[in-house]
């Protein structure tokens, strides 16, 4: 199909109405063990901090401990806005493919990091990949998923980070033991297990379609309608050949193909058409991500300093903080789905801001101890991890097909920059100093940002429950077409 020719497609509609497969679940594996990766490296990261202080390693400073945390952040922004740009232009697939690769080559060559100059740079490469993943593969998943259940698949997908956080805190245990390994070996045997899923991660996604969607836009709707018809005929036993089935809610949606979207286009869009769904997109992720990276990536230091935890034991802290972030989204996730977005939005975020607030007055207050405050992080972050991933889940929905994957990596980009980046330079620089006080006016501008990430959500939160993604946001290539 030639650019600007116009199609009618079924397509949007047959992959909404399939019902849960085994074949869902291979995508929600080999896609979402991106989110499993991330949280290991995220877990490492944290967990070897104390580690890496010690002059037998990298003889780290705490302040320099937090800038690489900042350092892969700042990765992962460059990352999500190159390859999120090319996951809209070349197609979902390939990014996936590039940015699993970016991913194993940063992580592996952590483990060999002698200064920290070198662990930094590395640290940024890791992070590009993983911030290339997030654009690639949201856009990929809410492409796939039939819409009634869109909102607890990406929010349980996005949970996931901290599977990957429950076995990095339990390698830790093991790998960070100076009675098991030495201490100068232990910490680079830690960034192996990030190549290691790494590459399994690659062998499950080579069965993973091109988005049906995508190549349906780009003018390729033969292709589309081929990989569709072949999920149908595994999953119902439909003929492949596709099928115009009169007994559709919605009408065939109508588009004029493309090769690509211009860039004035893709600032029209982002910035004047949906102009409230920008705004809304940057407040939530810019408010999860301070509150987030503010809190995990200092983690270890606040036991250690705070509460006099030996570095090899911070791992057995961050199992169950761990758990509590799995179990949010996992035990939560339907409600978005059925109670509908604006309320659990609004809710989870509201809630997990005056939680915090709540524990940092007890933490000013000397009354907790390494335990209790590790069970009132759990509890609190059981909440916070619904509402930071339904931040992701977000902005993958409200905005048109053509440019999901690079509106992911804005938003996330903007909200990692403003929000994210600085918070560990800022609270590693605050534990440093020892001021509990300092502390707790930290933990109360994360609690207030929260706060108003739920307000905004209540004031322009866009109800996307159980909706196509094209009734969510009309594709760009729609317009003028009835």
């Amino acid at each position: 199909m030639p650019n600007g020719g116009t199609i009618e497609s079924y397509v949007p509609a047959r992959l909404d109405r399939l019902p849960w497969s085994s074949w869902h679940w291979l995508i929600v594996v080999s896609l979402g063990a991106t989110w499993i990766l991330d949280g290991l490296e995220v877990t490492l990261a944290g967990a070897l901090g104390g580690i890496l202080t010690l002059p037998q390693t990298l003889g780290l400073t705490p302040a320099r401990v937090g800038a690489s945390a900042t350092c892969y952040l700042a990765g992962a922004v460059i990352g999500a806005l190159l390859f999120g740009y090319g996951t809209d232009r070349f197609g979902r697939k390939k990014l996936f493919f590039i940015t699993v690769a970016v991913y194993l080559i940063g992580t592996a060559l952590s483990a060999f990091s002698w200064n920290f100059w070198s662990y930094a740079f590395f640290r940024a490469l890791t992070g590009a990949g993983i911030g290339g993943e997030y654009a690639a593969i949201n856009s990929a998943i809410d492409e796939l998923i039939p819409a009634r259940v869109r909102g607890r698949v990406d929010l349980i997908i996005n949970g996931s980070y901290w599977v990957g956080a429950a076995l990095g805190a339990a390698a830790t245990l093991v790998l960070l033991d100076p009675r098991r390994i030495p201490i100068w070996l232990g910490w680079r045997c830690a960034f192996g297990i990030g190549a290691t899923l790494g590459l399994i991660v690659i062998f499950f996604r080579r069965w993973i379609p091109e988005s049906p969607r995508w190549l349906m836009i780009h003018g390729r709707n033969p292709e589309a309608e081929q990989i569709v018809g072949a999920v149908e005929q595994k999953i119902m036993g439909l003929n492949a050949a596709g099928i115009i089935d009169p007994a559709y809610s919605t009408a065939p949606i109508r588009i004029r193909t493309r090769t690509h979207t211009p860039w004035h286009e893709i600032w029209h869009a982002i910035v004047h058409e949906h102009r409230r769904r920008s705004f809304l997109g940057f407040v939530l992720m810019l408010t999860q991500a301070f509150f987030y990276n503010s809190i995990f990536f200092t983690y270890a230091l606040v036991l250690m300093r705070f509460y006099h935890v030996p570095e090899q034991n911070v791992g057995s802290y961050l199992l169950p903080f761990a758990l509590g972030n799995v179990l949010g989204p996992l035990l939560l996730g339907h409600l978005f789905d059925t109670i509908g977005r604006k309320k659990m939005i609004t809710a989870t975020y509201g809630l997990a801001g005056i939680l915090l607030a709540l524990t940092g007055c007890l933490f000013h207050a000397g009354v907790l101890t390494a335990q209790t405050q590790t069970l009132a992080w759990t509890i609190i972050f059981f909440i916070a991890s619904a509402a930071a991933s339904s931040a992701y889940l977000t902005v993958s929905e409200i905005f048109p097909v053509e440019i999901r994957a690079l509106s992911i990596a804005i938003f996330y980009a903007i909200g990692t920059l403003a929000g994210g980046v600085g918070a560990p330079l800022l609270f590693g620089w605050i534990i440093g100093t020892g001021s509990i006080s300092g502390l707790f006016i930290g933990y109360l501008m994360a609690a207030g940002l929260m706060i108003f990430g739920a307000v905004i959500e209540a004031w322009i939160g866009v109800p996307a429950e159980r909706r196509s993604l094209e009734h969510v946001a009309a594709p760009l290539s729609s317009k003028g077409l009835s």
